[in-house]
């Protein structure tokens, strides 16, 4: 520690006496290295790995320099962390990059699934040996995206290729560099005429409802969660970011109220086995005064009570988990099963496609299209009509 105590503002230590091996950023062990230094009011970063934290966080993961941020406007108040090879550009390229993140993208889930992207990126540039930013070309970002599609699926690399072309467009415009090295690198091709996600038949749907413990206050609430996912094929981030208000009366009908991805406010009258489950949940929650409180709210722990807080998409996944185990259906359901369950229902019940659309909110019906298992039955039969 003596030479941490020797260093003055303004300097940075091209090694750190007591890391003399390459620490393992996974490794807990060597997490534990981490520090955050404070002399003479001055706040020191160990850049244990790949970060270094602009706002008093310690860093995440491990490295082996020690930096002392001179620009107290970026290392006051809050906690986002930037990449060393980011921060090694200087104070103009930290503040590009944050503000990324935080002024160009307002979707949430697409700025969380973007930092990650980039940050893996720039995790993977440092395994290969390049510490500048400058010194990134197309070839590195093709060589990444090609490993990338070794592990993952292909909307996953597209994804990523999308986020760090558009991160090197704004640090471009910024002029932190000069070209964008991802703008001519092609991702992989990808057409899909049937989604993946799994179906529910109408007697699965059914029986899993029918499982849930409605003795319960949250078996009502996971109950009335359940069917307004399948009955009006909400998102699941729509469905946890509803108010009490977004469940209305209109007429002798009650509707509800979806803000969807892209800003859209979808209505959509209630199926008459939704409002039941809404209104037997309310009624018992004592929610129905509160407009502005979230519909659907987390529980405390095993208690069976309700906090104030709206439960996130985990919390939801998480319970569909459980719900899913105890009445025996297949292990691949997710949140969006019961969107394309809903829309699968209303199409074998003679629903058109143009409805389906509108009623999903799809911009293009080709998406409807996609969550539509209807002709799974047709396909089998005429293959067993290959008679050798």
């Amino acid at each position: 520690m003596k030479a941490l105590q020797s260093l003055q503002r303004g300097q940075i230590t091209e090694q750190v006496p007591l890391l003399r091996r390459k620490l393992d950023p996974w490794n807990d062990a060597d997490a534990s290295a981490r520090c955050r230094l404070d002399r003479g009011g001055h706040i020191a970063y160990l850049i244990v790995g790949r970060y270094v934290t602009l706002t008093g966080m310690e860093s995440d993961p491990p490295s082996t320099a020690l930096v002392i941020l001179e620009n107290r406007s970026l290392a006051g108040g809050g906690g986002p962390i930037v990449p060393a090879i980011v921060a090694a550009a200087g104070d103009k390229a930290s503040r590009r990059y944050l503000e990324f993140f935080a002024v160009t993208i307002e979707n949430p889930n697409t700025r969380a699934a973007y930092f990650h992207a980039c940050r893996r990126f720039f995790a993977w540039c440092e395994l290969k040996g390049l510490d500048e930013l400058v010194a990134i070309e197309p070839m590195h970002v093709a060589a990444y995206i090609r490993a990338l599609g070794r592990d993952f699926e292909k909307p996953t690399v597209k994804q990523h290729l999308a986020a760090i072309r558009m991160l090197f467009d704004w640090l471009v415009v910024g002029q932190v560099v000069a070209i964008n090295p991802a703008h001519s690198v092609r991702g992989p091709k990808h057409a899909v005429k049937r989604g993946k996600t799994q179906v529910l038949t109408p007697d699965e749907a059914r029986k899993l409802l029918d499982s849930i413990d409605v003795t319960t206050l949250v078996g009502l609430r996971d109950r009335a969660l359940i069917g307004l996912m399948a009955y009006s094929f909400a998102r699941v981030s729509a469905a946890v970011a509803m108010r009490v208000e977004d469940y209305y009366a209109t007429g002798k009908r009650w509707w509800v109220r979806l803000h969807e991805k892209g800003g859209k406010r979808h209505e959509m009258p209630c199926h008459h086995n939704l409002e039941a489950y809404l209104d037997a949940y309310l009624q018992a929650a004592g929610l129905l005064e509160a407009k502005k409180s979230p519909l659907f709210r987390s529980a405390r722990g095993r208690t069976g009570e309700l906090t104030e807080n709206a439960m996130t998409r985990v919390d939801v996944w998480r319970m569909i988990r459980r719900r899913v185990n105890d009445a025996g259906l297949s292990a691949a359901v997710c949140c969006h099963t019961f969107r394309a369950t809903g829309i699968t229902a209303y199409l074998d019940n003679g629903g058109t496609l143009e409805n389906a659309q509108a009623m999903a909110a799809h911009e293009s019906p080709r998406t409807t299209k996609l969550y539509d298992r209807t002709g799974d039955e047709i396909t089998l039969d005429e293959v067993e009509r290959i008679a050798i």
